[in-house]
């Protein structure tokens, strides 16, 4: 459903990626891990062409992201639905008009059938009622439910999470995990998630791949990625703590 062909992006003299290739299926949780600066959301920024590359393609079913314009690039990016690192709510709106805001501005939709549909994403991600409290109110894990249901009220079918779980506490975060992956049962959706959380990389990814120095070292599912003799997995595993499986699903038994 995406797919990367040689992508190469430069910020000055440090080249991030380099020549990175890797494809996406429909339907699965595409986790990409990796140190600061190995380029997960470089990446992710690319899909949606906050970012192009110096070389290389990056695909969207048949439609060359990077190679689009206009009209064209608008009916691209209206199959995905992103969840930012800082949930991006504008704070002099309610949870309901911050929610409101992709239909607001792609649609036609009435206002009321905008509310009504607003009200059953914020139930979907376990927020009924809160639609009239503003962002300031809210815990930093409500925020980030908020900025989800925003991401998924025009029905997507691909949803980027930009390290979703950042700066929570491990209960809120696991909590986010689960949401993410109950979602992708429940809609059906593409997601592709960028963190450097590893356990929740194991937990909710169907393949998790690892950047480093701009290459893709490994990509396969979780179970293979723990038994990988990869030395930058290894140490990467290492210094989470996790050995196998079963470390991962204590983390979500607590």
């Amino acid at each position: 459903m995406i797919r990367f062909e040689n992508v190469t992006k430069r910020f000055g003299a440090k080249v991030v990626l380099d020549g990175v290739t890797f494809e996406i299926e429909k339907g699965e949780t595409f986790v990409i891990v990796g140190q600061s600066g190995a380029g997960k959301s470089v990446s992710l920024r690319h899909m949606i062409r906050l970012l192009t590359p110096e070389s290389g393609r990056v695909w969207v079913e048949e439609d060359c992201v990077n190679e689009a314009s206009g009209r064209e690039l608008e009916r691209i990016l209206a199959h995905f639905g992103v969840l930012f690192q800082s949930a991006a709510l504008l704070q002099w709106l309610s949870v309901e008009d911050n929610v409101c805001l992709p239909l607001r501005q792609k649609t036609r939709m009435p206002d009321d059938e905008i509310r009504t549909r607003v009200a059953e994403r914020l139930a979907l991600v376990g927020l009924e009622g809160v639609g009239d409290k503003m962002p300031a109110d809210l815990s930093g894990g409500m925020r980030k439910r908020v900025g989800l249901a925003r991401a998924i009220v025009t029905d997507p079918e691909i949803i980027l999470y930009d390290e979703p779980t950042s700066g929570l506490d491990p209960v809120i975060s696991r909590q986010i995990d689960l949401l993410i992956d109950d979602l992708r049962r429940r809609l059906g959706v593409t997601s592709v998630v960028v963190t450097h959380d590893l356990y929740s990389a194991l937990h909710i990814g169907t393949r998790v791949a690892m950047l480093h120095d701009g290459h893709m070292v490994h990509c396969s599912a979780p179970e293979d990625f723990i038994a990988s003799d990869h030395p930058v997995v290894r140490d990467f595993l290492q210094a989470q703590g996790i050995d196998s499986m079963a470390d991962v699903r204590k983390a979500f038994k607590q």
